[in-house]
């Protein structure tokens, strides 16, 4: 997906087994981060950082929603374990990876395998897409802060 272009309506199912629409945030702005793994090192950097800041993202105007091809059962304990008091979505049929773009061929100690790579969009609150943060710009440990400069 590229900036201008309409995130896609269903998101998928969070946490709680509940379907996440586009249209349940009319009116929000959302920022809607993809990363590939829960309780891991640079993913739980990234959700606390964005945990830390949620108050002030809140306070601009914007929602935060996680997406990892995670089950729901991880993401709940993903959340209870580090206080997280946003969404995060149980991808694990890879719709929402594949539709946004972010899944593809990853590489780690010459090892080839498929994954998400860690991206964030900022959606405007009629569902366009405003600002991409690909791999390479996320800071994850100041992702939040990332954000917040970027949107003031």
């Amino acid at each position: 997906m590229n900036i201008g272009e309409k995130a896609p309506e269903i998101l998928g199912i969070n946490q709680d087994g509940k379907e996440i629409r586009l249209s349940d945030y009319q009116g929000k702005k959302l920022v809607l981060y993809f990363y590939p793994k829960d309780n891991t090192s640079g993913c739980t950097a990234e959700a606390c950082s964005l945990r830390d800041n949620y108050t002030e993202l809140r306070k601009q105007g914007y929602e935060v929603i996680g997406v990892s091809v995670d089950n729901e059962k991880s993401h709940q304990k993903f959340i209870e374990k580090h206080e997280l008091p946003f969404t995060l979505i149980a991808d694990t049929d890879k719709k929402l990876v594949e539709a946004m773009g972010v899944w593809g061929e990853k590489s780690m100690y010459g090892r080839k395998y498929m994954g998400t790579y860690r991206t964030t969009f900022l959606i405007n609150e009629e569902g366009i897409i405003e600002r991409i943060f690909l791999p390479k710009e996320i800071k994850t440990k100041t992702h939040g802060e990332q954000i917040l400069k970027s949107i003031q």
